[in-house]
């Protein structure tokens, strides 16, 4: 051990997670508590190192070992904890040496700006955490760098959607918006407003813009029938085989992987 790992050690060993905060922690798997803390948690080495350099932290729990794997950070680390204490404090249930709250970040792009230069996610009724998060991720690694959410969404800064980001919520910004009433505001040319459709034109024939707004719907009805009718392009994603049977839909992280894709391919 170098005498800079001892110090660091010596200086923390003392601390110890109180039971005040690991309430807190748990509190804020509730979105109330959230947004009235303005706080949300990161778990995980990965995750938390993207978080550092992005987003203002308010909390960080470590363990030694991440201590000794980071030691750029460990001037952030307010109390240093046993894996036990790690496991007691924790929302996952495999938990991995370091827990973090972060102050949730506060945006205030407008999706019409956006739009006319750029591609954006707009997504109607997407619920499920997992979904949600791989979205973001999906958003990050294809350069999409604004995500529009309708109010009935999942919360973004859920745990379970903060961890399915695997990081790329540090990059990707999400918003929460009244999707119906934004999209009536666009002007009525210039801003192409694509949607997937059982009944629309195949994503792969069909012209496709560098700008503009691509919506994707709810689990298990689609896209609503209030932003249904405000959509200028309707895709769709043509299965391989059309002279066999095949599902009736695709889950809505892996569409939004083909659509984002293709349109990267385009580009």
């Amino acid at each position: 051990m170098e005498n800079g790992e001892l110090r660091i050690i010596s200086y923390f060993c003392t601390n110890m997670i109180s039971k005040a905060r690991i309430k807190q922690i748990h509190g804020l798997e509730k979105k109330k508590i959230r947004q009235e803390e303005g706080l949300f948690v990161a778990e995980g080495p990965k995750l938390v190192g993207e978080l550092l350099s992005t987003m203002k932290l308010h909390y960080l729990a470590a363990t030694e070992t991440w201590v000794h794997a980071n030691p750029d950070f460990s001037s952030a680390v307010t109390d240093l904890i046993s894996e036990d204490e790690l496991r007691r404090a924790s929302l996952q249930q495999h938990p991995q040496d370091v827990i973090a709250l972060f102050e949730i970040p506060h945006y205030e792009p407008q999706l019409a700006e956006v739009a006319r230069h750029e591609l954006a996610l707009a997504l109607d009724g997407v619920q499920d955490p997992g979904n949600l998060g791989t979205i973001v991720r999906l958003a990050d690694w294809f350069g999409i760098n604004h995500i529009f959410c309708s109010p009935d969404c999942a919360d973004i800064f859920n745990p379970k959607t903060v961890q399915a980001t695997m990081g790329a919520i540090a990059r990707v910004q999400v918003h929460n918006i009244n999707l119906v009433a934004e999209l009536k505001s666009l002007p009525p040319e210039g801003t192409p407003i694509y949607g997937t459709f059982l009944d629309g034109q195949s994503i792969y024939t069909k012209e496709l813009s560098n700008h503009g707004i691509i919506i994707m719907g709810n689990e298990g009805r689609g896209i609503s029938p209030e932003v249904e009718s405000l959509v200028s392009h309707r895709l769709f994603v043509p299965p391989y085989n059309t002279d066999k049977p095949t599902v009736e839909s695709l889950n809505v992280a892996i569409a939004t992987a083909i659509v984002c894709a293709e349109f990267r391919r385009r580009a």
